[in-house]
Formats: structure tokens, C-alpha cells, sequence
């Protein structure tokens, strides 16, 4: 069978994943803890065989992609598709502070519409479009080999979604973990999943713990 392994994985922590505040295609770097979260997981990648290393060109994915270069020198490629899906006026913005100003459109996006999208941004089902293409692109390229993928949680919540056959507007019941490592088979069929929202890699250490 053709197939392509994935580890997928999630950004490191922000300033703004602490005050949910809503990143979406905005440009914000790792906090000191997501930096050390992103050296944890490259720490547990050490010895797997990776053929190839994707992220989105948005920093925060940079920075954790980058961590991983250290036990896995190739060539780190970035590719636009694997950025966070566009909040447009949303973005900057607290979820407290969008209630207070739009509740319709906050019940919108709670009940997850799939064709409802903030003003300037994207709808679930651009989305969608966007991430099944890019993953398809990336893993065809690797049939036979593993690769891994620095993304952003709503671009691993479709991830999740086609893996598991779960419909866009189903309520999230599964983990979007920073620096979780998730695991998912590709095939010319689509995905199916294999593991998800390992963070046992983040448990037991201190902060300041680093490896060579």
C-alpha cells in the first residue's frame, strides 16, 4: 500500500494561548515556556526517522520546527498551507471581548457553521479545502517515509476531523495540545489516525531542563 506516516504536531505555547487570545495568521513568537516545550518534543523525536520537515511560516510554528533541526538537520521547508485559519477581524481579540462585542457571530463560530466566516477571514470549509489539499500535496511527496508537520490547533482540529471521520460542525471532543505529538497514516485515499495528543514528552521535567 502506498503510504506516508505523519507526526503532526502543534506549536509551542504563546503569551497569547495563556490569555486566549485569538492568533489566527497573526505573527506571534514562542513565550519561554513554549520554547521549552518545542526543545521537550524535539528531545522525543531524537531518534526517529524523519525524511522530511514541514511548517507553517508563521514563527511560533518556526520557532518549535526549528528545535527540532537539531536532531534532525534537513533543509526545514515552510509551506503557507499549514497556517492557522484566518480570523480576519477577529484576530488580536479575547473570546470575553468578542461576546461582549458580537455575540451573534461569537454563537456562530461556537456552534462551528461551516460556512460562516469572520469578516475578512475564512469559513471551516475554506479551511478544510486548504489543509486536506496541503497534506495531500506534502505526504505524496514521501510515500514510504515519515515526515513531520508544524502547524497550528484549528489546522490539526481538521487533521483530526478527516482522520477520524468526524464532520466539521461535530463539537471537539479530543486534545489540541501545544507541542502534542499526534500521529497519522496518509494514503491516496485520505487519512486515518493512529495516535493522538501524546504530551507525555512534556510531563515530569522542569523548565530549565535542556538537552544537547
Amino acid at each position: 500500500m502506498q503510504c506516508t506516516r505523519i507526526l503532526a504536531i502543534r506549536h509551542g505555547e504563546t503569551a497569547w494561548n495563556r490569555e486566549a487570545r485569538i492568533q489566527g495568521q497573526l505573527d506571534i513568537p514562542l513565550n519561554a515556556h513554549g520554547l521549552w516545550q518545542a526543545a521537550r518534543t524535539a528531545h522525543a523525536l531524537r531518534e526517529e526517522r524523519i525524511a522530511a520537515l514541514y511548517s507553517s511560516d508563521l514563527q511560533r510554528a518556526v520557532q518549535t520546527a526549528q528545535a527540532l533541526t537539531q536532531h534532525h538537520p534537513h533543509a526545514l521547508q515552510f509551506h503557507a498551507g499549514l497556517r492557522e485559519r484566518h480570523f480576519g477581524e477577529c484576530q488580536g481579540h479575547t473570546w470575553a471581548e468578542l461576546a461582549e462585542r458580537s455575540p451573534d457571530m461569537t454563537d456562530a463560530w461556537r456552534r462551528r457553521i461551516p460556512d460562516f466566516a469572520p469578516p475578512g477571514g475564512e469559513s471551516l470549509l475554506d479551511l478544510q479545502a486548504r489543509v486536506e489539499q496541503t497534506f495531500h500535496e506534502l505526504a505524496s511527496r514521501h510515500v514510504g517515509e515519515q515526515i513531520v508537520v508544524v502547524a497550528h490547533g484549528g489546522v490539526l482540529d481538521i487533521v483530526y476531523r478527516a482522520a477520524a471521520r468526524v464532520e466539521l460542525a461535530s463539537p471537539r471532543t479530543w486534545a489540541l495540545a501545544n507541542a502534542g505529538i499526534n500521529r497519522v497514516l496518509w494514503t491516496p485515499d485520505g487519512l486515518t489516525l493512529v495516535g493522538w495528543g501524546d504530551v507525555s514528552h512534556l510531563e515530569g521535567s522542569s523548565q530549565e531542563e535542556t538537552f544537547s
